[in-house]
């Protein structure tokens, strides 16, 4: 990879880990829902510069009601109840598990062995922080993160489906999709009233949250991790969201002072390895393993 992909790999990556300490802020002066839909439909406003992606309406529909609504409905809502930033970051990579689990189920691909040891690995790891998180996260925050990745993996599913499409055209087109539901949600759950004195009061912390989550953490960082897929194979790109937790983890601890209790640490490590077993342990077998004859 050449030094200004290298470059341009550490942009999304960082802008993804501290995507985790912004919603954070942002949550401190607009609702989960609301916030949501403002994301959102800022993150639409490209559309009137950007050619529509080439494929039928309703994966561009399903992309947009997995990976945009239903991650980050859940997502907010997790962290609106309890989930710490840091650990959000972490329990969301779980994403890569249910990815290969649905892709089983709906694409008919082959799950390895190493992918079970891997799954086993984090599943232990998951265990952990979900019965000892302490009092920093709720169980609730928890488990609406682990479905929020589920969600972004059903994404994974659908993109794969679709085949080749430009990348910034695809986030862009399909931001159109979250507002409304998003809205409907704010109306539902959070109430006209509530709606209406978040906005009238908003902070400027808030209103720079929403511009960093629709323009940093949408736009510019799956349109460049895109591009990266389209340029390299993608066993040498997707180690690199490896390091989204550790940002993530080492963001939160810096901006927000949370820090991990022993046994949220073990656990955390815990879902490392198994996210580097599933990414690195395929090529290991091979190298040092003999084929057979």
């Amino acid at each position: 990879m050449s030094p200004k992909d290298l470059l341009t790999a550490t942009v999304v990556i960082f802008a993804w880990g501290v995507n985790f300490v912004v919603i954070k802020l942002g949550l401190h002066g607009v609702p989960p829902m609301l916030l949501g839909a403002l994301r959102f439909a800022l993150a639409a406003v490209p559309v009137f510069f950007v050619k529509r992606p080439q494929i039928p309406l309703r994966w561009l529909f399903a992309y947009g009601l997995t990976i945009s609504l239903g991650q980050f409905a859940l997502l907010f809502y997790a962290m609106y109840v309890g989930m710490p930033a840091g650990l959000a970051s972490l329990v969301l990579q779980a994403q890569a598990f249910f990815t290969l689990i649905f892709a089983a189920m709906f694409l008919g691909e082959r799950i390895r062995a190493v992918n079970v040891i891997g799954l086993v690995i984090a599943a232990a790891g998951l265990a952990l922080i979900g019965m000892h998180g302490g009092q920093a996260m709720t169980l609730t925050g928890f488990l609406f993160t682990l479905a929020a990745s589920a969600m972004w993996a059903l994404g994974n599913v659908v993109t794969k489906r679709m085949g080749k499409v430009d990348p910034l055209s695809l986030v862009v087109w399909a931001s159109l999709i979250p507002p409304l539901p998003f809205l409907a949600l704010s109306l539902n759950f959070e109430g006209p009233a509530r709606i209406e004195s978040s906005l009238a009061a908003i902070p400027l912390v808030s209103v720079l949250a929403v511009c960093y989550l629709a323009f940093v953490a949408t736009i510019v960082g799956y349109s460049l991790w895109g591009k990266l897929l389209a340029r390299y194979p993608t066993a040498q790109v997707a180690p690199f969201s490896l390091l989204v937790p550790v940002i993530g983890l080492a963001s939160a601890a810096l901006f927000l002072g949370e820090a991990l209790s022993p046994v949220e640490f073990a656990g955390a490590a815990l879902v490392m390895a198994g996210l580097i077993v599933n990414v690195f342990g395929g090529r290991l077998v091979q190298r040092f393993l003999p084929a057979p004859r």
